[in-house]
């Protein structure tokens, strides 16, 4: 990992490059690399750092062919000598992805003569086709061929200064997509790259190679099979991925949050009843007869499933099991052909959650639902229904519009499932349409709260260590406030059930542990208070985010912020909206990289 730009054009390719690398950098890296084909053959610029540093060495260069990369650290430390591209010979190489069979590859070739500068996987990659070139010339088929060798996944670009207009790129588990212009034709790992140049964009497929020209395209599987692939008009548009007027990504994502549920459930318009349809046209006859859901996700959609468990079993009255995803097809499970398999991710190419999508679909669990953000992402593709949010690209590392959007669809597909199951009135379908309705107008007034929350961050100023509490269906929002105050600023953070707090977290509370609670005015209030008298008598600091008709009081050590409103069933997407707001100013008080979080990537491509 973790991003791939290659264009060959009729004009200078490099600030194409450069900025498709900008584009990129959201998706987490430690190192950034550009090799071009210039008058003098390759040309390979490298740097460690941010693509800023890379630009500032690449002023001078120009040319009509190359590829760029930023690097997130699989195999060697961040180094100059290990980012990307990589070269062997007439050949430079960018790849995302791990190569599992490396190190055989890498004996093997060191036999050849070949010697190694880096520590790298993708070295390997380099060398193979170099070597293979030895016998055939062609950089397509050794490419191809090539590919053929490899285990793992990857995504890569390759040129030859030999063949100075043209550039492969090949594609197993990673994404990779191109870009077709009238100037030239280009290639990147996301949309957001190349909607500088194009808005017309071809999405490959597992196994596809592709030769690229200025003025040609021409794709085969890796058997040497012509293949078609259909060029689609991207609904990106080159402002959506602008910062504006906001500090950050992140605090920009999280005030569109009212627009992109606006979004999300426009799908059920004007309507009183909403139909199984909106999951693909299959939907009504695949969910009829389902005796259970398995949720296969990670990190932030992992606890969006969480969520969505207490909504299925209160509501639909189905069970539901939340598996993370890399867990999941690692140990021996009972398959269940009759269960609705659900795989949740913003990005849709999460290779845990897709290796786990595949797993289950192997135990002849055919029934798969996707709930992803990109419409054309490889989980979207292998599932047999989807729905897709419709939160706009998500920039920042640290996930926030795709989880409450992941959520709503969430919470459609519960009532989705109560109606072919019989357990709701047409009544009550009404109402939760009509509340899932007011949610951009309920989180807009939950908005308006920041300059109290960021009141409340200052105390976070000298914090290492921090405790979420929540009960019943907020306690997964608990987890993920935590995860979002550890990402974003580094401090320490942990979630638990409020009733837990006596068997062992009570330990670690004192005056120095800040303790946030998620605490609405639902039937487990009265039980949350108790657990709040235990913090406070150990001398914990409290924050507590209540709501307006609780009676939780302020007092000292006890801070509370009301919500406007009590939102049910459908609080906990109002309840994560200010925890989130906590985090990135307690993350500004620390003075942290707010949207390119340290150690992170935003799109996990690899296992």
């Amino acid at each position: 990992m973790c991003g791939i730009v290659a264009a060959a054009a009729n004009n200078n390719i490099v600030p194409v490059l450069i900025e498709g690398l900008k584009k990129l950098e959201y998706r987490g890296y430690d190192s950034a690399g550009v090799a071009v084909i210039g008058n003098q053959g390759i040309e390979r610029i490298r740097a460690v750092g941010r693509v800023a540093e890379l630009e500032a060495a690449a002023t001078s260069t120009q040319a009509l062919t190359g590829i760029a990369h930023t690097r997130w650290a699989t195999h060697g430390v961040p180094s100059e000598r290990n980012a990307h591209p990589h070269i062997s010979g007439n050949i430079a190489v960018v790849h995302n992805g791990i190569i599992e069979n490396y190190e055989a590859l890498r004996a093997e070739l060191i036999e050849q003569g070949y010697v190694f500068t880096s520590d790298t996987d993708t070295e390997s990659i380099a060398h193979l086709i170099e070597s293979i070139q030895r016998t055939e010339s062609d950089l397509f088929k050794a490419v191809q061929k090539a590919c053929q060798r490899l285990i793992g996944a990857y995504a890569i670009a390759v040129i030859d200064q030999r063949q100075p207009n043209k550039i492969i790129v090949a594609r197993e588990g990673s994404p990779l997509l191109l870009g077709v212009s009238d100037a030239g034709n280009y290639a990147a790992s996301d949309a957001s790259a190349l909607l500088q140049v194009t808005r017309n964009m071809i999405y490959l497929e597992n196994g596809d190679v592709v030769e690229m020209t200025p003025g040609t395209i021409r794709i085969e599987d890796i058997a040497g099979q012509a293949v078609e692939r259909a060029v689609h008009v991207s609904a990106l548009s080159a402002d959506a991925v602008e910062l504006g007027a906001y500090s950050h990504y992140m605090q920009k994502e999280i005030f569109e949050q009212p627009e992109a549920l606006a979004n999300t459930l426009e799908i059920i318009g004007g309507t009183k009843s909403i139909q199984p349809g909106i999951f693909g046209a299959e939907a009504a006859s695949l969910l009829a007869g389902v005796d259970h859901v398995l949720i296969l996700a990670c990190g932030t959609s992992a606890h969006s499933g969480l969520t969505a468990r207490y909504w299925l079993e209160a509501v639909a009255g189905v069970p539901c099991t939340v598996e993370i995803a890399s867990e999941y097809r690692y140990r021996a499970s009972v398959a269940n052909p009759r269960q609705l398999v659900v795989a949740i991710s913003q990005s849709g190419e999460t290779a845990d959650t897709l290796a786990a999508l595949r797993h289950a679909k192997s135990l002849g669990q055919t029934r798969t639902l996707a709930i992803c953000n990109v419409p054309e992402s490889a989980i979207v593709r292998e599932s047999a229904l989807r729905f897709i949010t419709r939160a706009g690209p998500e920039i920042g590392v640290a996930s926030t519009k795709a989880f409450t959007t992941q959520l709503a669809a969430l919470f459609l597909l519960t009532l989705v499932i109560a109606k072919v199951r019989e357990s709701i009135t047409g009544q009550q379908e009404q109402r939760f349409i009509e509340e899932l309705r007011h949610l951009p107008v309920a989180i807009g007034k939950v908005l308006a709260l920041e300059d109290n929350i960021k009141a409340w961050a200052d105390a976070f100023a000298d914090k290492h260590h921090a405790l979420f509490l929540g009960r019943g269906r907020h306690y997964p929002i608990a987890l993920e406030g935590a995860l979002k105050l550890k990402e974003i600023s580094y401090i320490h953070a942990e979630a638990y059930p409020a009733g837990e707090l006596k068997h062992g977290p009570l330990a670690l509370v004192d005056a120095s542990m800040p303790v946030i609670s998620v605490a609405p005015n639902d039937e487990l209030l009265e039980k949350l208070k108790s657990n709040l008298q235990e913090v406070r008598a150990r001398g914990g600091e409290l924050f507590v985010f209540a709501d307006a008709d609780s009676e939780i009081q302020e007092s000292e050590g006890v801070r509370i912020l009301r919500l406007p409103e009590h939102y049910g069933l459908l609080s906990p997407i109002l309840h994560i909206v200010p925890l989130q707001l906590l985090s990135y100013h307690a993350a500004l008080v620390k003075g942290t990289d707010v949207d390119k979080p340290r150690n992170l990537a935003k799109s996990v491509t690899v296992e």
